[in-house]
C-alpha cells in the first residue's frame, strides 16, 4: 500500500471516529433529557421487549448524525427496520441507542448509548457511553480501549473459585451443569453492552449469558473487550460475527485469557435442549 493511500485510510478512521464520539455523547445528553420522566410514552414490541419515545428519539439523532456526509455506508439498529441492502455495503453502522432499555425505564443507572462501525465484516471502531455515570468507553481495532481517556487493559483473576462473574441470578446453581460449580460470586445489569465494559474495565472478572443476542447489543461491546486483551465468544467458543442476514448470537462468554479457557470447558458442555431458545431473523 502507497503512502498516499495509507494517508487516506487514517484520515477516514479519524473522521469516523471523532464523528462516531460526538454522536453517541450528544445522545447521551438527549437520553438523559427522558431519564426518570413519567411522560415518556412506553409500550411492547412484537418480540416482548420494551421500547419508549426515548429509543426513537436517540435512533434518528443517530441516523441523521451518522450518516450525515456517509450517504454510502449502511445502517443496522435496534429501533429501524431491518434493510438488508446493509449487506452490499462495506461500510455499516451498528446501533443500540439505549442498551439496557427495561433498567432506563426504571430508573436504573445500567443503560448505554452503543454504536459501532463494522468495515468489510469486520468491528473497527465502537463506543459506549452511560450518562448518567459518566462513562464514556471507545475503542479502535488496533489501538486499544479507553474509559473516559485512560487506556485500559483487562486484568482479572485467573481462577474460577471466587471470581466475580456477571450472569443471572441462581445461573451457577442451576441443574444444566454436569459437574457443580465452585464458590463464584454474581451480579447481574440489564444492558449486556455495559456488562462487557464492566468487565473490560476489571470491575468483574467474567461475563456468561445463555440468551440470545443481536448485533447491535454486542458490536461495540465486542471490539472493547478484544483491545483490553479479553476474549469474546458464544459459550461454546464460537467467534462472534457481525452484519450478517441473521443478526442474532446464541450466547455470550467474556473473560480474561486465563481465566476464558476454564470457563469455556464448563460452559461448552450444556445441553443445547437445556438452553433458552434462541430465534433468528
Amino acid at each position: 500500500m502507497n503512502v498516499e493511500k495509507r494517508g487516506v485510510q487514517a484520515a477516514d478512521i479519524a473522521g469516523d471516529l471523532e464523528l462516531m464520539k460526538n454522536a453517541v455523547k450528544d445522545a447521551g445528553q438527549l437520553a438523559l433529557e427522558f431519564f426518570g420522566d413519567r411522560a415518556n410514552n412506553i409500550w411492547q414490541k412484537n418480540d416482548g421487549s420494551f421500547v419508549s419515545d426515548a429509543d426513537l428519539a436517540l435512533d434518528k439523532l443517530l441516523h441523521q448524525r451518522l450518516l450525515d456526509g456517509r450517504e454510502d455506508y449502511g445502517w443496522l439498529s435496534e429501533e429501524t427496520e431491518d434493510d438488508l441492502v446493509r449487506l452490499s455495503k462495506s461500510h455499516v453502522w451498528i446501533v443500540d441507542p439505549i442498551d439496557g432499555t427495561r433498567a432506563f425505564l426504571h430508573d436504573r443507572p445500567h443503560w448505554v448509548v452503543s454504536v459501532a462501525l463494522v468495515v468489510d465484516g469486520v468491528v473497527r471502531m465502537g463506543c459506549l457511553y452511560n450518562p448518567v455515570k459518566d462513562e464514556f468507553f471507545e475503542a479502535v481495532l488496533g489501538d486499544g480501549a479507553k474509559l473516559n481517556g485512560q487506556k485500559m487493559l483487562i486484568n482479572g483473576q485467573g481462577d474460577i473459585e471466587g471470581a466475580t462473574i456477571i450472569s443471572a441470578p441462581g445461573r451457577f446453581k442451576s441443574d444444566i451443569w454436569p459437574t457443580p460449580w465452585p464458590c463464584v460470586e454474581s451480579f447481574m445489569v440489564n444492558s449486556v453492552a455495559y456488562r462487557m465494559a464492566l468487565v473490560a474495565a476489571n470491575k468483574a472478572d467474567a461475563l456468561l449469558t445463555l440468551s440470545c443476542k443481536s448485533d447491535w447489543d454486542l458490536a461495540a461491546a465486542d471490539l472493547l473487550v478484544r483491545e483490553t486483551g479479553g476474549v469474546v465468544s458464544d459459550h461454546q467458543g464460537g467467534e462472534l460475527t457481525f452484519n450478517r442476514k441473521n443478526t442474532r448470537h446464541p450466547s455470550v462468554l467474556v473473560a480474561n485469557r486465563e481465566l476464558y479457557p476454564k470457563l469455556l470447558a464448563r460452559t461448552e458442555l450444556v445441553a443445547a435442549s437445556k438452553r433458552t431458545g434462541c430465534s433468528h431473523n
